[in-house]
């Protein structure tokens, strides 16, 4: 009979125990590891309702106004519409903005202008969605990423606002159908998000301040045109509409023929820009525009550079003021009366 290995049962009994042991931990552990998923997923889930449910409730904070309003049907993203057909012979088209009512970011006729007067018109084909937001309308581009033109009303009272502070927070505009610059386009590029609408004539609303800083407002500009001549000429626009009580503001890129592209979204670099203005001054409309190479004027004054509103439509190929009377707009952009404009 052979003999048996001395240790065989204890260690028979040590790998039994292990193995006992092993399996014990396992039943507990495997219940435990399906347990924590199942929470891990409830708090994902819960997290993403109301995740959506509070940008639902700005979202519906901020557009309650606008929701189930249209405006300007006419012009659809994705197609190239024809705001009016060209003067002739100084009469003006049928096709004019609607001045029946008054909206955010226009005038009224108790201003001294007939309401929606600051709303320009292109005399070209163009690709636009007209947005109007509190504090500005905006014909924007989904071509070149940037606005055809920015419009608005500045009144002396809103000139002297201080109730809000500036916004410096750069997003999309949510209203934007199609292709949009976004923030990170400027990044590391050497321009500047040069305002159109300046957050400086939005002070007098916390909401006209953050829309002002919506990416369709925006167009690249040189740090030396951006910092130095146009924004003195925005701050002069604010005295202006101190002295006058209230002045019409049509401002913009010169947008034609192929350009430079920034960023990942391709957003136009334009080589000039434009700002028209409007107001009532000794009982008479004046207008008087100017126009502007992106680049720096190091100490050019502006007076310098003022120049009748009708060689800015030229150039332009926009009509401004079309609501005025053409026996009021003719005279008034044919010519610029520089003692009207004191700096």
């Amino acid at each position: 009979m052979a003999k048996k290995k001395k240790g065989t049962l204890k260690s028979t009994y040590n790998r039994a125990r292990k193995k006992k042991s092993v399996g014990g931990a396992s039943r507990w552990i495997a219940p435990l590891r399906r347990l924590f998923y199942g929470a891990c997923f409830v708090v994902v889930i819960v997290a993403g309702v109301l995740y959506a449910y509070q940008t639902l409730s700005a979202y519906w904070a901020e557009h309650k106004d606008l929701i189930g309003k249209s405006f300007l049907p006419e012009a659809k993203e994705g197609k190239r519409v024809l705001s009016s057909p060209a003067k002739k012979e100084g009469k003006r088209a049928d096709a004019k903005p609607d001045t029946s009512v008054g909206m955010p970011g226009s005038s009224g006729a108790e201003d001294g202008f007939p309401a929606g007067a600051e709303l320009p018109v292109c005399l070209r084909p163009v690709t636009e969605q007209v947005i109007r937001h509190e504090g500005y309308t905006v014909s924007y581009n989904s071509d070149y990423r940037v606005a055809n033109w920015v419009a608005y009303q500045l009144t002396g009272q809103e000139a002297k606002s201080k109730r809000a502070e500036r916004s410096n927070k750069f997003v999309r505009d949510p209203q934007v159908r199609g292709a949009s610059a976004e923030n990170g386009d400027y990044t590391r590029t050497g321009y500047d998000r040069g305002h159109l609408a300046p957050a400086g004539d939005m002070k007098w609303s916390t909401k006209a301040m953050r829309e002002s800083f919506y990416l369709s407002n925006i167009t690249p500009q040189k740090p030396g045109l951006n910092r130095g001549i146009w924004k003195d000429l925005e701050e002069q626009c604010r005295l202006w509409a101190m002295d006058s009580g209230a002045v019409l503001v049509a401002t913009g890129p010169v947008l034609s023929g192929e350009l430079k592209r920034l960023g990942k979204n391709r957003v136009a670099i334009p080589k000039r820009f434009y700002k028209v203005l409007c107001m009532r001054w000794n009982g008479r409309y004046e207008a008087v525009g100017f126009l502007f190479d992106n680049r720096d004027y190091d100490d050019t004054p502006l007076p310098s550079l003022m120049i009748p509103v009708d060689s800015v439509e030229r150039v332009t190929q926009i009509d401004f003021f079309p609501s005025l009377p053409d026996e009021v707009e003719a005279p008034m952009e044919a010519v610029v009366h520089a003692e009207a404009w004191s700096f």
